[in-house]
């Protein structure tokens, strides 16, 4: 079985912007036509166009689609095979830039991204846990607190956005004076996220707001001098002074280290909490099992929120070596080439998950990969996005129990992540 030419489905053109700009579920009938394909599609990158089935045409620019729950998986936990180390966005993330800023984790294979990863789990220590489950709950009610007194329109800078945002600051031990200004930077570094709309032949990616992300990775780098001279029992004081097999974070790792957990963080869990309020409103009888038996259904409905709303639409690897995706007689995939994993798509996987587009918090089993597809890439913050969704969910509907929103959420069109501009909600 080979990878599928771009003739076989004229109606799915990944790679044109307009796609990302379809209604949500145009955009899954396509995905769900993809998953009956007998192979991965191969999309040429530039708009509108595909690499066909005519001798040479896999040497085109473009990658492999992986769209199927199976595939993406075993791209996430073959990473000897599906690297990571070019970069996972689309399109890579030039040198220059990964020279000047450091490298993320999410671009790096081992043994590099293994060292990184050791040192930034060695710093989340039982104490440190502890205290951050704690401060959740605290950052959600002066959250709901201040709704209850302002009632303020808009429930994603309100809450979804506050709420991650300042949970990541007190754990990094961020003062308070710059905060405003690093949630400006992350705004501004991640805005661009989307696809562009003055220029409908290109799509926006991430790291084009380079300015901002300088800014805020010197800010952190004057902190980690800081507490590398004077510690506190704060993240960044655990990041530069930990010692893993003779290893610390240096300014720069912090600063990128910094850098995704925020950009990632913030966004994926803001998004989230927005995608899940509105579920919510527009599935009532859900919302009515929720409501009635919190401690039973809570941590369902987070999980089928995250699968239904899916945070990070893909992420990208780098073949290594010639591989036959999903054993001896499937598709080649050769050496060099790129493939793209769709996890919004393997979360809508027919094989996988019955009535798939449905939202059932009572989902079980519900293997989701809106956290990624597991191995060494999996999702560092998956426990922090969860304790932080069922805390504000838990505080929002005993408190404000009527909590809704108003009319459709306003969405950034985006081939790389499904972020919400703006909610407007009501009690």
């Amino acid at each position: 079985m080979g990878t599928v030419a771009a003739t076989d489905t004229p109606a799915v053109d990944l790679a044109d912007p307009g796609f990302w700009q379809l209604p949500a579920p145009a955009r899954a009938a396509a995905f769900a036509e993809l998953r009956r394909l007998p192979g991965p599609v191969f999309v040429g990158e530039r708009a509108g166009e595909r690499a066909g089935g005519a001798k040479g045409a896999r040497s085109a620019k473009g990658y492999h689609a992986l769209v199927r729950h199976a595939d993406v998986v075993e791209a996430s936990r073959t990473p000897a095979v599906f690297l990571s180390g070019p970069g996972v966005t689309t399109p890579e993330p030039a040198r220059w830039v990964r020279a000047l800023f450091g490298d993320s984790m999410v671009n790096l294979d081992d043994p590099r991204h293994a060292q990184l990863r050791r040192i930034v789990s060695r710093a989340f220590t039982p104490r440190l846990i502890a205290r951050v489950e704690d401060d959740i709950r605290l950052v959600a009610a002066r959250l709901i607190d201040r709704v209850a007194r302002d009632r303020p329109e808009d429930f994603v800078t309100s809450v979804a956005a506050e709420l991650p945002f300042q949970v990541i600051c007190n754990m990094m031990g961020i003062p308070e004076e710059p905060r405003r200004a690093i949630l400006d930077q992350v705004n501004h570094a991640s805005e661009n996220t989307g696809v562009a709309r003055p220029l409908r032949s290109r799509i926006r990616v991430p790291g084009r707001g380079l300015r901002a992300l300088a800014r805020m990775q010197g800010m952190v780098a004057e902190l980690g001098r800081e507490r590398r001279r004077r510690p506190t029992d704060d993240l960044v004081s655990a990041l530069v002074t930990a010692d893993v097999d003779g290893r610390r974070l240096t300014g720069r790792e912090l600063g990128a280290f910094f850098s995704l957990l925020l950009v990632a963080g913030v966004e994926t869990t803001r998004n989230a909490l927005a995608h899940g309020l509105h579920l919510l409103t527009v599935h009532p009888e859900q919302r009515a099992l929720l409501l009635g038996d919190p401690d039973r259904h809570l941590g369902g409905a987070v999980d089928e929120i995250v699968r239904h709303a899916t945070p990070i639409i893909q992420f990208r690897r780098t073949l290594a070596v010639d591989h036959r995706l999903g054993g001896p007689e499937g598709p080649l995939l050769r050496a060099g080439e790129k493939a793209v994993l769709f996890f919004g798509s393997a979360n809508r996987d027919e094989s996988v998950f019955t009535d798939p587009d449905a939202f059932d918090i009572t989902r079980t089993p519900n293997p989701h990969l809106g956290f990624g597809g597991g191995g060494p890439h999996y999702c560092l913050g998956a426990h922090l996005a969860r304790q932080e969704m069922k805390v504000l969910y838990r505080e929002l509907f005993t408190r404000l129990p009527q909590a809704r929103s108003v009319g459709e959420p306003e969405l950034i069109p985006s081939n790389f992540d499904h972020r919400v501009r703006a909610l407007r909600f009501t009690f």
